[in-house]
C-alpha cells in the first residue's frame, strides 16, 4: 500500500513540474510545435524501449488477451495530443500558476461529460465538489484581484480547452485498452498523440538543427516527466491504492506546479491564491471520500 501511495504521489509531482520546464523552453525561443513534438517523439521512443526491454526479460506469457483494436488506442492518443497543445499554449499566454488551475477544471468537466454522454447521475457530493472547485478557482486565479485585468483571455480559453480534452482522455483511458499491458497501452496512445502532433506541427526540429541546442534537453525532460514517469507510476501504483485514494494523491500536481511557479518563475502567488488551491484540493478529497471509505471497509472485511 505504501509503495502504491508513493508511486502515485511521484507521478502527480512529475506532472506538476511540466509547465515550469515548458516556460523555460519558451524562454529559450522554442515554439509550441517544437515542445509538443519533442515530448511526444521522445516519450513514444522511451515507452516502446521500456516495453520491448520488459518483454525480453519476461520468461512467461503476460496473460493479457488483447481484443481492443490498436487503431482505437492510437485515436485515443489524439486527446492526449490536444491536451499538450492547448495546455502548453495556455502556459505561454498566462502565468504558470493560472494555467495549472485552469487545467484542474477537468474535475467538474469530467463529471458533466459522464452525465451527458453516459447518463451517469450526478450526486449531491459531486455538485458540492463542482461548486467548491469553481469557488476555489475564483480565489486561486485571483479573480477578485486587479491583476486579472492583465491576464490574457485567449490563454484562459486554451486552458479550459485543455481541461475538456484531459477529461475526455481520462474517460477514454478508463474504458479503452484495459486488455493490454499498461506499458503497451501507454506506448500506443503516445504514438497516436505523436502522429497527431506531427500532422498539426510538422517535425522540422528533426532537420533544422534545433535538437543541437537546448531543445534536446527540454524535450527529454518534458517527455520523461510528462510521458514516461507518470504512466508507469500510475500503472503500478493505482491498482495498489485504489481509484479514490489515487485521485486524491494525483491532486498533488496542483500545489507542486504553483510552488515551482513561485520559486523558479518568480510568479507572485498570494495567500488568497494558496487558499483557493486548498479549496480545490479539499473538493477533490471530498468527492472521493465515500469511495475511499468503501474501499477501506472492503479491505477490513477481507
Amino acid at each position: 500500500m505504501l509503495k502504491g501511495i508513493l508511486l502515485v504521489f511521484l507521478g502527480a509531482c512529475s506532472y506538476g513540474v511540466l509547465s515550469t520546464f515548458v516556460k523555460f523552453a519558451y524562454q529559450d525561443g522554442y515554439t509550441l510545435g517544437d515542445i509538443t513534438g519533442t515530448q511526444a517523439f521522445f516519450g513514444a521512443i522511451g515507452l516502446w524501449l521500456l516495453f520491448f526491454s520488459r518483454n525480453a526479460m519476461l520468461k512467461k506469457p503476460h496473460g493479457f488477451v488483447e481484443k481492443t483494436p490498436i487503431y482505437q488506442l492510437l485515436l485515443a492518443g489524439i486527446c492526449s495530443g490536444c491536451v499538450s497543445i492547448f495546455y502548453y499554449q495556455s502556459v505561454k499566454l498566462v502565468p504558470n500558476s493560472i494555467a495549472i488551475i485552469l487545467l484542474m477544471q477537468f474535475i467538474w468537466i469530467g463529471i458533466l461529460l459522464e452525465y451527458f454522454i453516459f447518463k451517469k447521475k450526478i450526486t449531491t457530493v459531486q455538485v458540492f465538489s463542482i461548486l467548491s472547485v469553481l469557488g476555489g478557482t475564483a480565489l486561486a486565479s485571483g479573480v477578485f484581484a486587479s491583476a486579472l485585468k492583465t491576464i490574457n483571455t485567449t490563454g484562459i480559453v486554451y486552458g479550459l480547452l485543455a481541461a475538456v480534452c484531459y477529461a475526455g482522455f481520462i474517460m477514454l483511458n478508463g474504458r479503452l485498452g484495459n486488455d493490454y499491458r499498461p506499458i503497451k497501452k501507454a506506448a500506443l496512445m503516445v504514438t497516436g498523440s505523436c502522429i497527431f502532433i506531427f500532422i498539426i506541427f510538422p517535425p522540422v526540429f528533426l532537420i533544422n538543427g534545433a535538437l543541437s541546442g537546448s531543445l534536446f534537453k527540454w524535450g527529454l525532460l518534458i517527455a520523461l516527466f510528462g510521458t514516461v514517469i507518470p504512466p508507469l507510476c500510475y500503472a503500478i501504483g493505482v491498482p495498489k491504492t485504489g481509484l479514490a485514494l489515487s485521485s486524491i494523491l494525483s491532486a498533488a500536481e496542483l500545489p507542486i506546479a504553483v510552488l515551482l511557479s513561485a520559486l523558479f518563475l518568480h510568479e507572485h502567488v498570494s495567500a488568497g491564491r494558496w487558499f483557493g488551491v486548498a479549496v480545490i484540493l479539499s473538493a477533490i478529497a471530498i468527492s472521493n471520500l465515500k469511495q475511499l471509505l468503501r474501499s477501506k471497509q472492503t479491505v477490513e472485511k477481507i
